[in-house]
């Protein structure tokens, strides 16, 4: 499971509601700041959550209203939060633009009073845990070498506490051993093994992020049966042709991507102050009806589907994607 929290949902400028992109996932002991717009750090503090352990720092793309918040946030972990390390992840344009940034104005020459590295990553695999992965993957949007982001929960057996009861297993060590998947003996002598506990094993869930995009139908194969994916819906459709010059999509062109990727639950961010939220998400759910607009400070659980339950996704309706 994922806990989301949205800190920034405007595009381009932030409105009187509104900050600029930035996203928190939680997954067990890891939090990630996905972008870090101008007045992040105060988002952050406005949200409750706080700097600990946010030290995982995802870029979809080098554009200003996405980074500009990391010069006051490194700076604030420079002089005042307990903050082991910082790693911030970005493709090589993103990472240039953050370097000349964090160097060339927050540093200008001094050292960081805590490891600071900034990963120049390609598509593919980028972070492992025990449970998790993080995957990169390319998003074109006018020629910021963008990246996206998708988190995959590795497949597990889920704990049968009553089994376990039933054979005499104490509360404790024991059932870890078993959940990771060690024998134990008990006082008696008998063995128990992993399979007398645990059930069949069930899919992790998954969550897509991506920032702005200009060609959403490249990016079916990297989204397809997520259980949610956030992106971008900075235009509605009756300024279709706005949004491809600016390399953006609309409202009905993101709901149609979720539709045809068979994902769980869209949300929707990177709103234009030129719209209601009304209107976005009325235009959406036409097609793609499990659908939320989020708004700054919103909290989302993903879950995956339970093991008997399919998937919860829209039918695949037609639509145009160019």
């Amino acid at each position: 499971m994922y806990e989301l929290l949205f800190l920034g949902t405007s595009a381009s400028a932030p409105s009187i509601k509104r900050g600029l992109a930035a996203q928190v996932v939680k997954h067990g002991e890891y939090r990630f700041l996905v972008d870090c717009g101008e007045g992040t750090q105060r988002q952050i503090l406005r949200s409750g959550l706080g700097f600990k352990n946010l030290k995982h720092i995802l870029l979809t793309h080098g554009h200003l209203d996405h980074i500009l918040g990391l010069a006051g946030l490194i700076s604030t972990f420079m002089r005042w939060e307990a903050i082991d390390e910082v790693n911030i992840y970005g493709s090589r344009h993103t990472m240039e633009r953050v370097d000349d940034l964090l160097n060339g104005v927050v540093l200008r020459g001094t050292r960081s009073p805590m490891p600071l590295y900034l990963h120049d990553i390609v598509p593919g695999p980028i972070f492992e845990a025990q449970d998790l992965t993080i995957s990169a993957f390319a998003v074109e949007h006018r020629g910021s070498a963008s990246l996206g982001y998708r988190f995959d929960e590795k497949a597990r057996r889920p704990f049968l506490a009553e089994k376990a009861e039933a054979l005499g297993v104490p509360p404790g060590p024991w059932r870890k051993d078993l959940v990771e998947g060690r024998a134990i003996q008990l006082a008696d002598g008998r063995v128990i093994r992993p399979e007398d506990v645990l059930g069949e094993s069930r899919r992790g869930s998954s969550l897509v992020m991506v920032g702005d995009v200009g060609r959403p139908e490249k990016l079916l194969d990297k989204i397809a049966g997520a259980d949610a994916l956030v992106i971008e819906a900075t235009y509605l459709s009756e300024e279709e042709g706005l949004a491809r010059e600016f390399g953006h999509i609309t409202a009905a062109q993101a709901a149609s991507l979720a539709a045809q990727a068979g994902v769980g639950q869209l949300i929707l961010t990177h709103i234009s102050r030129r719209y209601r939220d009304e209107e976005v998400l009325a235009e959406a759910q036409a097609i793609f009806p499990n659908t939320s607009v989020a708004r700054d400070f919103d909290s989302y659980q993903i879950k995956a589907p339970s093991f008997e339950e399919p998937n919860a996704a829209a039918p695949a309706y037609p639509a145009n994607l160019n």
